[in-house]
């Protein structure tokens, strides 16, 4: 068995970086893409299972671009859409694109990844951060069709609005433990540091009510939560985010000492947890329980239901 950090480090798969826009034509078998697309994908010959990963609040795909690739780097095909680069508070729109993007994997996927790549859609799972993770959890529950079956979802830092009474439309959240009637485990995680505010000018970009704990409170089993106790909610992104919206940042949240810590740890457990719930092998998440010590690379509290 492998050391139960190995899912925290790059893992053995070399990576390529596939930018795939609206307007591209891959040939007469290929249609383009409904949204642009950054995709992840390991370079050497074989099947491997895919994950659908979704952006936060007005943040450009590229900014994941770290950690898409250590995810990849562990055997996964990850596909980031842009799903919108100016937007309001209704998540409707992007929630419809989000199935429209999956439903383009099952023709369009594999012209686009090198030859001897080929996708395994039956191991599918999908993921988001912030707003994204809220567009996960509507798309996991079935707010729009989809022809593919996710069977994991995950997400880091899910935001259903602004407090509890201002959800952005469509409300996810019921406040009714275990009420959310998802055919899939679940992965929630959270960032100990995403309630609190920046400064006085802007409101915390993780608001307690509307937050991690309070969807990990609505899954069912199978589900866990992690929660990383000195890290902020958009310390998952690249060490570097360029422009202005990558200069805004670092300084619209509360924030760890440096990114690279809390992005090798998501990417970590969302490797174990795709390893469990796709591919049936159990022994990296047990090993986050058993040692989380030992196997994690940052603080902390772990909670978590089985059937």
């Amino acid at each position: 068995m492998s050391s139960p950090c190995h899912v925290f480090k790059t893992g053995k798969h070399t990576v390529k970086l596939i930018s795939v826009q609206q307007e591209d034509s891959q040939g007469s078998a290929s249609s383009p893409p409904p949204k642009p697309l950054l995709v992840s994908a390991p370079c050497e010959e074989g099947e491997f299972p895919v994950l659908v990963f979704l952006h936060g609040f007005l943040l450009y795909n590229s900014f994941y671009t770290q950690l898409l690739q250590h995810i990849s780097s562990h055997g996964f095909i990850v596909v980031a859409p842009q799903l919108y680069t100016i937007a309001g508070p209704d998540s409707s729109e992007e929630i419809s694109d989000a199935a429209k993007t999956t439903d383009w994997l099952i023709n369009g996927l594999v012209h686009i990844l090198p030859n001897q790549v080929q996708p395994n859609l039956n191991k599918l799972a999908i993921a988001g951060h912030s707003r994204g993770g809220k567009v996960a959890f509507a798309l996991a529950l079935g707010y729009a069709k989809t022809s593919l079956t996710f069977s994991a979802l995950m997400a880091f830092d899910p935001v259903d609005g602004m407090d509890k009474g201002k959800q952005t439309n469509p409300p996810i959240l019921t406040y009714i433990p275990h009420s959310f009637e998802l055919k899939m485990a679940a992965l929630v995680i959270g960032s100990g540091l995403g309630g609190l505010k920046k400064n006085l000018f802007f409101p915390p970009c993780s608001p307690q009510g509307v937050s991690h704990q309070d969807f990990f409170d609505e899954c069912k089993s199978p589900a866990c939560h992690l929660v990383a106790k000195d890290y902020g909610h958009l310390d998952i992104l690249d060490d570097e985010t360029k422009g202005i919206r990558g200069k805004a940042t670092y300084c619209l949240c509360a924030h760890g000492k440096a990114r690279e810590p809390m992005r090798s740890f998501v990417g970590g457990a969302l490797v174990a947890f795709m390893r469990a719930y796709l591919e049936g092998d159990m022994d990296d998440l047990w090993s986050l329980w058993d040692n989380p010590e030992l196997a994690i690379p940052v603080a902390v509290s772990i909670a978590c239901f089985q059937d």
